[in-house]
């Protein structure tokens, strides 16, 4: 039966990084600086680093929603093999078959295997089966026979489905069908490199236009028009007009089973308060591999934003209004029992997941605030928003200082 046998490595977290770092770890990869294995918050920064982002989307036949960027998201999986010259061995179908003796195949060589698979036809995402919706995602798997497969993230605990529902996921978008990736080892001597290149292209991220898109969107300048589009009632992408109190403003705060809301994206979405501490830990990293003490200094700076972004997750969902509490503490329970519990988690995940969706129509239909107070809600998470801006903008100006020194 081609399974691993012994597979240990569970740290990983976000889907792109806690991947790779899962699969660099079983090989016996191991960090010139550490002899340990590659850290995620270590890859995090070579990628491209945190970022941030802020987008509003409504489609025919869904509720408005936004997305809030955490960290690099152009190309980051690509951008670590390049940058580490990470050599990679690529196979690829359109037939189911072969694309799980390919999986086989591998697993077999001794390799854990990154597919590429859609989060919509996995179990433990409790995402609904939509036509029209679909997110292609890299997972290791570490085992599979006729019957199971065996996945490594985003748990500590294995994941175990079914073979065909892992088929399934795989199958679901042409362009990434039935992929199999397995890896070699890093160049360490690229090492210095690949962490300058990251720090770099993280503070490009916030200072500079974007690769692609409107540079309102992106960095410190979408940080403020967040902050205005909160208390600007006059403009039409304003949260009083265009997240009004019920349906929408809930989408906006927590989400529904489609969308993640603003308290996802910066408690749920990898790491917690916007990925911020993370990061942190990669400058104390890059002090060490690029001699450069000073970047343990932007990484305390971060800290604090990282302490403010917890806090404004908190305000999203306050414990003065007790619904929002307690959406909250679904949210936050439903995450903490698949990094805990993996798939023996499913039945309690869902009882939460039903419980947040009955929250959701109440919220929606009857939400519990006055137009004072919505008034005031919102101010305060402006003023916390921009506070979050000015620690940083601090953060930046010093990683300039030491980039450019």
């Amino acid at each position: 039966m081609p399974i691993l046998e012994d597979y240990s490595e569970f740290d990983g977290r976000h889907y792109e990084t806690g991947s790779l770092r899962d699969a660099l770890a079983w090989q016996g990869v191991r960090a010139p600086h550490t002899g340990e294995p590659l850290s995620e918050a270590l890859l995090l920064g070579i990628s491209g680093g945190i970022a941030f982002g802020y987008f509003t989307f409504q489609y025919q036949g869904y509720p408005p929603h936004l997305v809030l960027l955490t960290r690099n998201t152009f190309d980051p999986l690509p951008t670590i093999l390049e940058r580490l010259a990470i050599p990679q061995d690529v196979r690829q179908t359109a037939s189911a078959a072969r694309g799980a003796a390919n999986l086989r195949d591998a697993l077999e060589e001794g390799h854990a295997a990154i597919v590429m698979a859609d989060s919509f036809s996995l179990p433990w995402t409790l995402l609904p089966p939509d036509e029209r919706n679909w997110a292609m995602m890299p997972l290791l798997v570490y085992g599979l026979d006729e019957e199971n497969a065996w996945i490594a993230g985003p748990s500590s605990q294995p994941l175990g489905i079914p073979a065909e529902t892992l088929a399934a996921a795989r199958g679901r978008v042409k362009k990434e069908k039935f992929r199999v990736t397995t890896l070699g080892a890093p160049d360490f001597d690229r090492l210095q490199g690949a962490v300058e290149e990251g720090l770099r292209q993280c503070l490009a991220l916030f200072t500079e236009g974007p690769p692609r898109g409107s540079k309102n969107n992106f960095g410190l300048l979408a940080l403020e028009r967040w902050a205005q589009l909160l208390t600007n009632t006059r403009n039409k992408q304003s949260w009083a007009r265009y997240f009004a109190p019920g349906r929408d403003l809930m989408m906006a705060l927590a989400g529904n089973h489609t969308q993640p809301g603003a308290f996802g994206f910066i408690e749920l979405w990898g790491f917690d308060g916007m990925e911020r501490a993370a990061y942190a830990d990669f400058l104390d990293e890059a002090a060490a591999i690029l001699d450069r003490p000073a970047l343990r200094e932007v990484g305390a700076t971060l800290r604090r934003s990282h302490a403010q972004w917890r806090d404004l997750a908190q305000m999203l969902l306050p414990d003065a209004v007790p619904a929002l509490a307690e959406t909250r503490e679904l949210l936050q329970r439903r995450y903490a029992l698949l990094e805990e519990q993996g798939m023996d988690a499913l039945p309690e995940m869902r009882r939460c997941h039903a419980r947040q969706a009955a929250l959701f129509e109440q919220l929606g239909a009857d939400f519990p605030m006055t137009e004072a107070e919505l008034t005031a809600f919102r101010e305060g998470l402006a003023g916390q928003v921009l506070a979050i801006h000015a620690t940083e903008s601090e953060a930046l100006g010093q990683l300039a200082e030491v980039l450019g020194g």
